[in-house]
């Protein structure tokens, strides 16, 4: 589930295609039409759908509809890979242990959007040295609250601007969200005996 670049989807579908992650991506669900992240599927000839908002529709209403959407495509593990929405237990509990998220931060620390860039702000302030990743499961409507598969953390140096220390955060980013995806899928797998659909 993507909303915007799509590098996190990237990522794993170049993993998928190398062997890295056993797992084939069923489907790509994304409520922007437009963005980078729906080429990067198609290029791939994985299956696309838009779901946007409809006007004035209520947060329980499009979780019902995008339930239907991701149902559809029977995954094993729903990906939120740059899903820029806080998802409802109408969801969520359709696909309990089963729906992981990707926060540019360590557990705890900076919840919901522009944690890249509010790190580095702090940094500039001097009292943040770091920042960090993490990949977590999304049992309810927590912000980033959810149980963590993995972190890692992510140094600020001196000289960073906020491209660079962006850049290196999307380059750790990319390789610990495949890693814990294959970990994930191992563990599942060998509970199931079959490769896995993300």
């Amino acid at each position: 589930m993507v909303s915007g670049n799509g590098s996190n989807l990237q990522a794993i579908l170049d993993a998928c295609e190398y062997g890295w992650l056993v797992a084939d991506v069923v489907g790509v669900v994304c409520n922007k039409a437009g963005v980078p992240a729906i080429a990067r599927a198609e290029r791939s000839t994985v299956p696309v759908v838009i779901l946007e908002p409809l006007v004035d529709e209520v947060r329980h209403d499009y979780d019902l509809r995008l339930r239907a959407v991701v149902q559809g495509f029977d995954p094993d593990i729903v990906v939120l890979a740059g899903f820029m929405r806080i998802l409802s237990n109408v969801f969520l509990q359709q696909f309990p242990a089963r729906v992981v998220n990707l926060h540019p931060a360590l557990p705890g620390e900076l919840p919901g959007t522009h944690a890249i860039e509010r790190a580095f702000t702090e940094s500039r302030d001097n009292w943040r040295t770091h920042s960090g990743i993490t990949v977590h499961f999304v049992p309810d409507e927590g912000v980033d609250t959810g149980p963590v598969l993995a972190s890692e953390v992510v140094p600020i140096h001196a000289d960073d601007t906020l491209e660079t220390f962006t850049e290196r955060m999307h380059e750790r980013e990319h390789v610990l969200l495949v890693q814990t995806l294959s970990d994930l899928c191992q563990k599942v797998s060998s509970l199931q005996d079959s490769e896995l659909a993300l």
